[in-house]
């Protein structure tokens, strides 16, 4: 008798589903279009994205011609590391991506979360086997009440969730209002963001001498990742791995 009430419940929860999508069809993440499939993403938009995974160059993310493993880096890594130690990308940005990067950026659209925290495993598992602590690139106080959310922080929770990596959301702070980085030059970010960041003094303890991975939904020039990476070695940490859900890869698309 349990067991078949069962079956009846599920039933019912399956057709109030197929009622629900009949009403309410999908609406693709890539494409904003209403589509007939049961996921967020349109089997024609999904095939059209980059994926980046965990080839390219170990320590920024930026896809190379051939992959060596470990030992894959680009030009500009080889010639001057970075402040942080490896970085993972599970997309690349481009006119494809562009859209769903978008709907989580400024419109605080959640229901991609827990793919995009999927993607960023996939992309970064060997990184987050060995982390200890899960931190966002924050926001400034005004901007995040103006805004009402961090999107950084929203994918470090997913991905926390998806990898078992705790998270610690306000382990960083952003210690000064700079402007947005839309529409800067590389040169500009750089200054824009120089000593914007600190480890709040309370959270000192889960950062020193701790593997940290460090999220952030859009790599462009590095610049703000540096800031971040330079503030949580000054507060000891052993390991810095960058974890983003997307990476320009090309310059015509720095326009976030």
């Amino acid at each position: 008798m349990g067991l078949d009430m069962h079956r009846v419940g599920q039933r019912a929860k399956g057709g109030l589903r197929a009622a629900a999508h009949f009403v309410w069809p999908s609406r693709s993440l890539v494409s904003g279009q209403h589509h007939g499939g049961e996921g967020l993403i349109a089997p024609e938009d999904f095939a059209r994205l980059t994926f980046l995974g965990a080839s390219g160059c170990r320590q920024c993310a930026l896809p190379l011609e051939s992959d060596l493993g470990e030992a894959s880096l680009c030009g500009k890594c080889a010639a001057k590391p970075p402040r942080w130690d490896a970085a993972r990308a599970a997309l690349a940005y481009d006119d494809v991506s562009r859209k769903l990067v978008l709907d989580l950026k400024h419109a605080g659209r959640r229901d991609g979360l827990s793919t995009f925290a999927n993607w960023m495993t996939l992309a970064a598992r060997e990184l987050l086997d060995e982390a200890d602590v899960i931190v966002p690139v924050p926001l400034h106080y005004r901007r995040l009440v103006r805004r009402g959310f961090n999107q950084s922080g929203w994918l470090a929770q997913a991905l926390s969730q998806q990898s078992g990596v705790p998270a610690k959301v306000d382990a960083l702070v952003r210690r000064k209002p700079t402007p947005s980085q839309g529409g800067l030059s590389a040169r500009e970010r750089w200054r824009n963001v120089r000593a914007a960041f600190e480890v709040r003094p309370a959270h000192l303890p889960l950062i020193e001498g701790k593997r940290v991975i460090l999220v952030d939904d859009v790599f462009t020039t590095g610049a703000t990742l540096s800031a971040c990476s330079r503030a949580l070695k000054r507060a000891g940490a052993s390991h810095i791995s960058l974890v983003v859900l997307a990476r320009v890869v090309r310059p015509s698309d720095v326009t976030i």
